[in-house]
């Protein structure tokens, strides 16, 4: 444990060049906060709220309705997302604030099955319930400093001044889902916003949007219930019943109930332990907590880190142990893993010191396994009192998309967040909701479309991601931190990616844990994944070509690919010291905040501001 916590106290003074002038708007080893997003107006936004005398939580929600504005293809208000939060004031406490979008109650389990998924995915029938604004409102309103108004204002200001579009959402507005649908209006609203004229913005365009402008005015003014009753819900109602093709069955399901219904979950995060550190992350419905500290877990026999005895960073061994991780996880994943509100997920068990054992004997350093299937963890979770079963092995498409957004704050109490948002693919469904300015997601497409419940002995699948009304479809976002003791972070970070997240996530641990990495070096080193138990896995370029010739003729069949993620991270040194990194692989924006610069007497909260601490 010694070695990172000199590295962190030393080395990391260097993390951030001083060349990247975008990426490195703050001094590094700072005490007032930092925040670190894929976007610097976002990062300047979150850290003029720690000026103002914001906290944590406060930069963190100014962050996110900034990115709304900024960042539309990845995140925004009719989306949802997972916010890890640790309070370091008075008792210290950790917890996830969860706002992931929901089945309406209309949802059946075979509501895709036979689906094309490019139509379905791009059609009302796939949005579920936003959550990111009734889980922005509950963090302002009881951990915050400032009211929602005032952490929105710098948002408002974005969406009817305008700002300068970036090289990324450059890239993003030729996507297909701002193409015109011929003889449906309905999918003609984002294209005029980001190709007026049928001309997409370039990169230095001034970009205003006076709707979306005006619905964060109202929301300011008026609270969450503003978009979740009232002429915007209403509005969500009419846009979602829109569909690609000519199949009605697309159309959405959500009524103006299940807006009115939607409730924010505050959940405990799931804990493991590696290596003397405790690992931090996103419960169910997400899988990705679960599935980092079950693969750690797996690891930790390993001597990751040891180059004498082959285990460098990037070495075959390395590689393969991680690949082979992977693959366990991800079998498990594919069957037990899901909302445990509607299904028993042995979560326990799964990241369980005996079934973490059982899995990892499976895995040799120098070889790759054959077959890959799921086993069975409830016999090692403690509340369970069933009989084992014969498993299901069927594999299920895992369609997840690579787009979402994540950002990570600090502050000069010592607070963390770790938050990752989403609308799922890039550009949600492509349908924007006219006259207010924000997209809709598609989130739902990350259920099964094909139901997976067999409640045979013989066969058995507890179809933990089958559809069913008000559920949670699950998630590989996995806001994490990993914390030197119970009551001292260390560590916080994640990132966009899909199923990848999971892996991502994973390589960034074990650089910064097993080899000796500044938060820096570990984002941007290449990184390997495998999403599925008997898939093939990726490598970013960066490897050793000696290493990935190695992983083939032990049988894997690894094939380049570019930009896995993008991991905006936050550091505690030593004294408070913080540390922020943001991914290349997105543009980033990284800015640090001194004491000197906070107000000591942070503006009153405004009247948009219900409810206590």
């Amino acid at each position: 444990m010694s070695r990172l916590m000199v590295t962190v106290a030393v080395s990391l003074v260097i993390a951030i060049p001083a060349s990247a002038e975008l990426r490195s708007l703050g001094e590094p080893g700072v005490r007032g906060g930092v925040v670190t997003t894929s976007e610097p107006i976002a990062a300047r936004v979150g850290a003029d709220i720690l000026r103002q005398g914001g906290n944590a939580v406060d930069a963190a929600i100014a962050v996110l309705f900034a990115l709304a504005v900024v960042e539309p293809q990845s995140s925004g208000i009719g989306g949802g997302g997972f916010m890890v939060v640790h309070l370091a004031g008075g008792p210290k406490q950790t917890f996830v604030i969860d706002s992931r979008e929901t089945a309406p109650a209309a949802a059946t389990p075979d509501m895709f099955q036979g689906q094309n998924f490019g139509l379905a995915s791009t059609s009302g029938l796939s949005v579920g319930v936003p959550g990111t604004v009734r889980g922005a409102e509950l963090a302002v309103q009881r951990w915050g400093n400032l009211s929602l108004e005032q952490v929105l204002q710098p948002a408002i200001e974005l969406a009817a001044n305008g700002f300068r579009v970036s090289s990324r959402l450059e890239g993003s507005i030729t996507s297909g889902r701002l193409g015109n649908e011929i003889g449906n209006p309905a999918y003609d609203e984002a294209r005029n916003v980001f190709r007026p004229g049928g001309i997409g913005l370039v990169e230095g365009s001034l970009l205003v949007q006076p709707e979306l402008a005006a619905t964060l005015q109202l929301i300011a003014e008026q609270g969450a219930d503003a978009f979740y009753t009232g002429p915007i819900a209403q509005a969500i109602i009419d846009t979602q019943l829109n569909f690609r093709g000519a199949n009605a069955q697309l159309a959405g399901r959500m009524t103006l109930d299940d807006l009115a219904n939607y409730e924010v979950a505050i959940r405990d995060p799931v804990v493991g332990n590696y290596r003397g550190y405790q690992i931090v992350s996103m419960p169910s419905p997400s899988s990705g907590g679960l599935a980092i500290i079950q693969m750690l877990k797996m690891l930790e026999r390993f001597p990751l880190g040891d180059a004498s005895q082959g285990y460098g960073f990037g070495s075959p061994r390395t590689l393969n142990v991680m690949i082979e991780a992977m693959r366990l996880a991800f079998a498990d994943r594919a069957l037990w893993m899901g909302d445990d509100d509607f299904v028993d997920v042995p979560s326990a068990g799964l990241i369980s010191d005996g079934y973490t054992a059982l899995r990892s004997g499976l895995i040799d350093p120098d070889s790759r396994q054959g077959f890959v299937a799921a086993d069975d963890p409830r016999p090692f979770d403690l509340a369970w009192n069933g009989q084992e079963s014969q498993l299901a092995q069927a594999s299920v498409a895992d369609p997840e998309t690579v787009s979402t957004t994540h950002f990570s704050v600090s502050d000069a109490s010592g607070n963390l967040v770790s938050f990752t948002s989403t609308i799922e693919s890039a550009w949600g469904t492509g349908l924007m909701v006219p006259g207010y300015g924000f997209l809709l997601n598609n989130e739902l497409t990350d259920f099964n479309f094909v139901p997976q419940a067999n409640a045979d002995p013989m066969n058995f699948n507890p179809g933990a991601n089958d559809v069913a009304p008000g559920k949670r479809p699950r998630s590989s976002m996995a806001p994490t931190m990993i914390f030197r003791n119970p009551q001292q972070p260390l560590a916080a970070f994640g990132s966009p990616g899909g199923a990848t997240i999971i892996n991502i996530v994973l390589n960034v641990a074990i650089n910064l844990v097993d080899h000796d990495m500044t938060i820096q070096e570990a984002i941007d080193a290449p990184r390997i994944s495998q999403t599925s138990a008997n898939g093939n896995p990726s490598f970013e370029y960066g490897f050793p070509e000696a290493s990935i010739q190695t992983l083939r003729d032990i049988g894997h069949n690894p094939g380049p690919t570019f930009n896995l993620g993008s991991v905006q991270g936050v550091v505690f040194g030593t004294g408070n010291q913080q540390y922020g990194a943001a991914d290349k692989r997105r543009i980033g924006g990284v800015v640090s905040v001194t004491p000197g610069e906070i107000s000591n007497s942070p503006p009153a909260r405004g009247a948009g501001q219900r409810g206590g601490r």
